[in-house]
Formats: structure tokens, C-alpha cells, sequence
């Protein structure tokens, strides 16, 4: 009894306090941010409130949607089948996820789910970066959106571009991965938990259960892959819109546009790195990118904008930091921002 006692001492309790504190920091974070706003800036910290339940609304479709492909590929064992298809020629892999991501309808945040069951599932890195860069920028709905409002030339040059950072981003990664440089991606403490690469691959692999929830084990398994990854989302995407309320709110919109009018490669590359902190969504930044243009703005800086913001939003950035490592991180925002200004550059020269 006394051992017990022991066992719960100021000090332990202390202790449990503050690794239940560190597990849970990136909730208190944004709590504590939006606390301090109601309490001396009211109306922000209600604006605050109001743009986290409308971005995770708009986004909460997509997310559910990946999510639930997340977690069927994992519990039904398709992800070792998934890795299987991806084991051919590495080019022909690069070319096929480039194209599948242009037609895919997933924003930079819905995507990152299914980023996460890939690369558990052992889908060598390049395929799914070229995958990962391409889906946020183009889909079939976002091309006729984007025609209706900046003329088919430009949502030509976008879905191009789309294919095209896919292709670049497929293949920088298949030379870092011959170098050896891109080992174990996800980090071990990522919203992917330790099912993700559970299940055995290769010839030994477990055989696909497509109606999974014939198995306890495997329901069990779908629904803890579920609440894992729906949590880890919920939790870096809350802080990610707090954060960006606060930019939206305190970075003038006319400082924006001043930075992005006119012309020339300087332009160019700017737009592509106020792209992924500005970047708002993919339909509500196409009036604002169009509003800019009539300012001034070039359609090379316009379109590198656009990319930028598409591939790698603010929001993307930060869940996407949460769940790989640094060196995956780093090479995904580097492919972002220049494959992002190539494409602005090369649509620039053409307008010329």
C-alpha cells in the first residue's frame, strides 16, 4: 500500500501533468491564443472562432474522404496491394501519380492522409511526392472554375502545371532517395501511429479483406486509424487557421497586392513565396489572384502564386511538418516554391 502511495507522489503527479501537458500543447496553443484574443481583441478572437469553423467546414468533405480511404486501405490490408502497384518502373510510377494527383479532387490538407498511407504502406517516396505536389493544384471542377474566371488559357497553363511539379517533384525525389537521403519519412510520432506499416508487405503479405468489417480485429483496426489520423488533422489544422486568421487580420491586403504588381523573374519569385502564406483556398483565391491581375499583377506571377498556394497552403505546410521528417519536409516546400516559379516563369515567356 505504501508502494502504491509512493507510486503517486507530488512529484509523479507533477510528472504526469506535464507529459499529459507536452501531449496535448498543440490544443492548449491554440486555445490559449484564441483565449487571449476574446479576452483583449474580442471581435478578432470571434472572428478568429468563425474562420476555424468555416475552413474546417469547407475542408471537412475532403478530409473525411481521405480519411476514411486511409483507414479502409489499412484495416482491408489494399495498402500492401497499393505498394505492390507502385513496385514497377520508377518513371512510369512518377508519371502515373502526376497525372492521377491532376484528376484528383483533393485540397493540400485532404491529400495528406492519403500521403500518410502510402508512405506506410512502404509506396516509394518520389511516386508519392509527385502525387502529393500535383493533387492540390488541379482538379476537373477547380479546371472549369478557373476557366470561367481567368479564360481557358490560363486553366491550361495551371493543369500543366499541376503535371508538371509533379513530374519535377517525382523525379528530385527518386535522386534523393538513390542517395539515400530520404529513409523512413514519417516521423514515428505522426497521426499515422504504429498502423501504418504493421501489416507484412511483400510475398508474406496478409491477403486483402475488402469487406474488412467481417474481422473484430481489422474493424478495430479501421476505427483506431480513423479517430488517430481525424485527431491528428483536427489538432495542427485548428492551430494552422488560428494562425492564419491572425495573418489575414494583421497583414493588409494592399501590401499584398503592392508586393505582387508588375513584372519581371523578381515578381515572379515573390508570388511564389507569399503564395503559401497568403493562400487562402483554391476557389476563394481565384477572384483575388483575378482582382490582382487587373491591378497589375503578371499572369507568370499570378499563376506562380496560385501554384505556390495550391501545393503547400499554410495550413498543409504545418500538418505536413507534423507527420514527416524534416528532410521530407524541407524537399516537399523546396519542389513547392520552385517548381511553383518555374511554371510562373515558363507561363510568363509564353505570354510574351
Amino acid at each position: 500500500m505504501f508502494d502504491s502511495y509512493a507510486s503517486t507522489s507530488p512529484d509523479s503527479l507533477l510528472g504526469n501533468l506535464g507529459a499529459a501537458a507536452k501531449r496535448q500543447l498543440v490544443w492548449l496553443l491554440s486555445a490559449a491564443i484564441i483565449l487571449a484574443l476574446l479576452i483583449w481583441v474580442p471581435d478578432q478572437g470571434r472572428a478568429t472562432l468563425n474562420l476555424v469553423a468555416s475552413s474546417l467546414t469547407e475542408t471537412g468533405p475532403f478530409l473525411i474522404l481521405s480519411i476514411l480511404l486511409s483507414a479502409y486501405a489499412t484495416a482491408s490490408g489494399a495498402d500492401a496491394l497499393i505498394a505492390r502497384a507502385f513496385a514497377g518502373s520508377p518513371a512510369v510510377m512518377i508519371v502515373m501519380a502526376a497525372l492521377v494527383g491532376a484528376l484528383s479532387p483533393f485540397c493540400s490538407c485532404g491529400v495528406i492522409p492519403l500521403v500518410a498511407a502510402l508512405l506506410g504502406a512502404g509506396v516509394p517516396v518520389s511516386a508519392v511526392m509527385a502525387f502529393w505536389l500535383a493533387s492540390p493544384v488541379m482538379d476537373p471542377s477547380m479546371f472549369m472554375l478557373t476557366a470561367g474566371v481567368m479564360g481557358w488559357q490560363f486553366a491550361i497553363a495551371k493543369t500543366l502545371a499541376a503535371i508538371g511539379l509533379g513530374l519535377l517533384g517525382g523525379g528530385v525525389t527518386f535522386a534523393a532517395e538513390r542517395a539515400g537521403l530520404l529513409s523512413s519519412p514519417l516521423r514515428k510520432t505522426s497521426g499515422c501511429g504504429g498502423c501504418c506499416s504493421s501489416r507484412k508487405k511483400g510475398p508474406e503479405a496478409e491477403p486483402v479483406a475488402w469487406a474488412f468489417w467481417q474481422d473484430s480485429d481489422r474493424k478495430q483496426m479501421f476505427r483506431r486509424r480513423f479517430v488517430e489520423t481525424t485527431v491528428f488533422l483536427l489538432k495542427w489544422l485548428t492551430l494552422a487557421f488560428v494562425l492564419e486568421s491572425l495573418m489575414i487580420a494583421y497583414v493588409p491586403g494592399e501590401l499584398v497586392a503592392r508586393t505582387l504588381g508588375g513584372d519581371g523573374i523578381g515578381v515572379i519569385g515573390m508570388s511564389a513565396l507569399v503564395g503559401v502564406p497568403a493562400y487562402l483556398n483554391g476557389y476563394a483565391a481565384l477572384p483575388l489572384v483575378h482582382g490582382l491581375m487587373e491591378q497589375g499583377m503578371a499572369g507568370g506571377a499570378a499563376l506562380a502564386f496560385l501554384v505556390a498556394g495550391g501545393a503547400s497552403s499554410l495550413p498543409a505546410a504545418i500538418a505536413v511538418w507534423a507527420l514527416v521528417r524534416p528532410p521530407v519536409f524541407l524537399l516537399y516546400i523546396g519542389l513547392a516554391l520552385s517548381g511553383s516559379f518555374l511554371a510562373g516563369l515558363l507561363f510568363q515567356g509564353w505570354l510574351s
